[in-house]
């Protein structure tokens, strides 16, 4: 499994987000404390929105506590809107093209969880691929394989139709092979102004998330970060795991839901897989 955050809001340091929290990426990469894994040393990723509507990102395939290079771009690095995502492998390669986010056009995409079966049942995926798109698919994950089936089911026109419909393909297609459980998963999706937030699991407990809903908390919590004291109240933070420990700070997105990060009024929603 992986951990992951989103930051939506005034612009911020990249380093700010994931060096400065108690309880930081960096921190979680070594000492997660609601996923399967301790650890998530399997690489890494950052992505961001600049001026252009384009996003760029910043990829390794070590650790991420031990790269110097992200260390000293993300002191200069300024973002409204920032994926951050370390990896812990399911079982294909530790390579950047395996590494989260994933972009097309001007989307990202990142995801915890796992297709269960994914070997067994690629090929069946990848053909559902729509041929104009199969080609920007460089690496071998299964979160990748999810992103370019979402976006073949109409993400870029509705991202939460779009996301239902691909999981629900899945779990169609992993159910024919006698996979009965195949979906747990936490995604992020944004298109550079607004994120969408899912969480689902087949069966059982789907992987954490929390979102922060009021900024006042999110300063109290983090005096140690004084640009805190300057977000806009249209902020928000949407996180594998809560970022320190202040009671009320943190609210867990409920399970077979989804969260809209957009000006006004937060909304959470139902989310039902589509079997079309």
């Amino acid at each position: 499994m992986c951990r992951w955050l989103a930051y939506s809001g005034t612009p911020i340091l990249v380093a700010d987000l994931l060096y400065k929290p108690k309880h930081s990426l960096i921190d979680q990469s070594l000492h997660a404390r609601l996923g399967p894994h301790t650890t998530n040393g399997d690489g890494f990723g950052i992505g961001w929105y600049g001026d252009d509507e384009l996003p760029a990102f910043y990829k390794g395939v070590d650790p991420i506590w031990n790269d110097r290079n992200l260390r000293e771009l993300s002191t200069q690095l300024r973002s409204h809107l920032i994926f951050a995502h370390i990896r812990a492998s399911t079982g294909t390669p530790v390579q950047q093209t395996n590494c989260h986010p994933f972009r097309h056009g001007k989307w990202l995409w990142m995801h915890n969880g796992q297709i269960a079966g994914f070997q067994q049942v690629k090929r069946d995926l990848i053909f559902a691929v729509d041929p104009d798109l199969y080609p920007f698919v460089e690496g071998s994950s299964d979160t990748e394989t999810f992103f370019f089936l979402a976006l073949t089911m109409g993400l870029t026109d509705d991202p939460p139709a779009g996301v239902e419909r691909a999981v629900g393909f899945i779990e169609q297609v992993c159910r024919k092979h006698g996979i009965e459980d195949p979906m747990r998963m936490s995604v992020a999706v944004s298109d550079g102004e607004l994120v969408w937030a899912f969480r689902y699991s087949s069966a059982g407990v789907p992987p954490s998330l929390y979102y922060s809903t009021d900024v006042d908390t999110l300063r109290e919590q983090h005096p140690e970060i004084p640009l805190f004291a300057k977000l806009s109240e249209e902020t928000r933070l949407v996180v594998s795991e809560p970022l320190g420990d202040l009671a009320g700070a943190w609210n867990e997105v409920p399970s077979s839901h989804y969260g809209v990060i957009e000006p006004g009024k937060d909304e959470l929603r139902i989310f039902v897989p589509r079997r079309e």
